[in-house]
């Protein structure tokens, strides 16, 4: 049995022609579950609303200010236990080298010279064979096989963009 259209009707309260009252009618004399969708609907918008009792709106309103005062001040707290508690971590992990560090001041600043030295020469020495590959591979490939290349990544990074602009849009709350 096939609920599909007549659900979309009771569920969303869409205008319906006389043919599809018909059918309706017709579907809900045979089938329990949109007979009773049909019902639940029916009580639902006989239901009369109530008013709120005044003054509900300002202490609502007071509640969640309160509230969100509490959960701004709990996440304050909590950053800064997680931070102290990461601190002293590492500082009781680091304990062991920080005796080594301040006993020969020379050494330390050496290693630091040292490091900064690797860190100069790997840089330099990436950049010129990033140089030669570029340079072999421009000679190795024709224009128009570099034209379909970027072509191509351009084309996927586009895709890409978009759907995670599409997936972050799904997320969107749409109103109330």
């Amino acid at each position: 049995m096939n609920h599909q259209p007549f659900e979309e009707w009771l569920l969303n309260n869409t205008t319906i022609t006389r043919e599809q009252k018909r059918e309706l009618d017709a579907h809900v004399r045979t089938c329990a579950y949109c007979a009773a969708l049909m019902k639940t609907d029916k009580v639902l918008r006989d239901l009369r609303l109530a008013a709120p009792a005044s003054g509900f709106l300002s202490r609502f309103e007071a509640r969640l200010a309160a509230r969100k005062a509490e959960e701004r001040k709990r996440k304050l707290f909590g950053l800064i236990f997680f931070a102290l508690a990461g601190s002293a971590l590492l500082i009781w992990a680091a304990s062991p080298y920080f005796a080594g560090f301040f006993a020969s001041p020379a050494g330390w600043i050496s290693a630091l010279v040292e490091w900064g030295m690797f860190l100069l020469t790997t840089l330099i020495a990436s950049v010129q064979a990033g140089a030669v590959i570029l340079d072999v591979l421009t000679r190795l490939l024709p224009p128009f096989a570099w034209l379909v290349l970027v072509s191509g990544a351009a084309g996927v990074s586009l895709f890409w963009s978009i759907s995670i602009w599409r997936f972050s849009q799904r997320g969107v709350p749409q109103g109330v």
